[in-house]
């Protein structure tokens, strides 16, 4: 993550960088608590809903949101269902599917069609919200279409019910506590409780941001006062353009471009010694951070000028050495940042360009 410290805006799992390969941890006991493991009968969960109410208690959450939205809760197996069957591929496998199915799912001519029609009919807003927080247009309708097929598909799942569900399962445990807590304040903060609805892992509104994320960095892009991600295009695309702002986007870069490389491109010299400290393998296959001028240097030619040649920028082959590649700049890292997955990214900003006609 550039510079934000709440996590990744929705949780998502990355096609290139499976989950952990460590066996699944068995539930462990919260406090005083016998945890069962996951699919345990309702009365190992009706106690830890005692435990997650008095987390969220210490944590200043209002009694009466607790005793209204806690207690009543009931384990919704399904979201654990779903959350198990994350792909993983097995330990230690270095695998990487081919990019162009993914980009085949994802940069779709619907998708395109439809963004290009968003991206008309949302202009002015977009345009105010260029200018607040320099995030390119053509990103935030990117975003936006990737996320949600443009508010089309938000989720049904009940948010408390599914983070609990999540958080008692044991997986992603204190990640999963923290955002029911966040998902609480929300509450607090005078949201309604029929709003919180978002995918099975917790994501929710226009922008599919965990809890965490809505309460540091939901944005009023209609100017009415008020941030609503639920039911405004306008603030769901400021709150986008709010986060990859937070996450170090550079106003009037673009997020990468792709490139010709020379048969003879000695990719040793070039590989990056730096170790991630999160989403190792995401940001593995980067290469090490060089100008545009030095890697025209060596054999490593922008298609388009888009790119100033002394903009810094790393080499990615998502397809390996006979596939296409891409100088990407630190604009790339903040989408990486949102959704930690260079397939992600990558659909994202190539979705970008189709629907701005770049």
């Amino acid at each position: 993550m550039a510079s934000l410290a709440c996590g990744p805006a929705n949780a998502q799992t990355d096609p290139l960088a499976p989950l952990a390969q460590s066996p699944r941890p068995a539930l462990q006991p919260v406090q005083t608590i016998n945890m069962r493991p996951a699919f345990a009968m309702p009365s190992a969960f009706d106690a830890y809903k005692l435990y997650l109410a008095g987390l969220a208690r210490s944590q200043g959450i209002r009694e009466a949101t607790i005793q209204a939205n806690v207690m009543d809760l009931t384990l919704n197996r399904r979201v654990m269902e779903l959350d198990q069957a994350q792909p993983g591929g097995p330990p230690n496998s270095s695998y990487i599917p081919p990019f162009a199915p993914y980009q085949r799912d994802h940069v779709t001519p619907s998708l395109i069609r439809r963004g290009q029609d968003r991206y008309s009919s949302n202009y002015s807003s977009l345009a105010r919200i260029q200018a607040r927080y320099g995030v390119d247009p053509g990103i935030l309708m990117a975003i936006y279409g990737h996320e949600t097929s443009y508010g089309a598909v938000t989720g049904g799942f009940d948010l408390l019910q599914a983070l609990a569900s999540l958080a008692y399962e044991g997986r992603r445990r204190p990640m999963f506590e923290s955002e029911f807590v966040s998902a609480l304040r929300l509450i607090d903060m005078g949201v309604p409780r029929w709003r919180l609805k978002g995918s099975y892992a917790g994501a929710t509104g226009y922008p599919q941001f965990m809890p965490s994320v809505v309460v540091k960095l939901r944005a009023d892009g209609d100017g009415d006062g008020y941030a609503d991600i639920w039911g405004s295009e306008a603030d769901g695309l400021a709150s986008i353009a709010n986060y990859l702002r937070n996450a170090g986007w550079k106003a009037g870069v673009p997020w990468g471009v792709a490139a010709r490389v020379s048969p003879t491109l000695n990719r040793a010299a070039i590989r990056s010694t730096l170790r991630a400290p999160r989403c190792e393998r995401v940001y593995a296959r980067h290469s090490r951070w060089l100008t545009v001028g030095q890697w025209r240097a060596i054999g490593v030619v922008p298609y388009s000028s888009a790119l100033a040649n002394t903009e810094v920028a790393t080499l990615l082959e998502p397809d390996g050495p006979n596939g296409t590649a891409y100088l990407l700049t630190g604009n790339y890292r903040a989408i990486l940042d949102y959704n930690c997955s260079n397939f992600y990214a990558l659909s994202v900003g190539l979705l970008a360009n189709a629907i701005t006609g770049r």
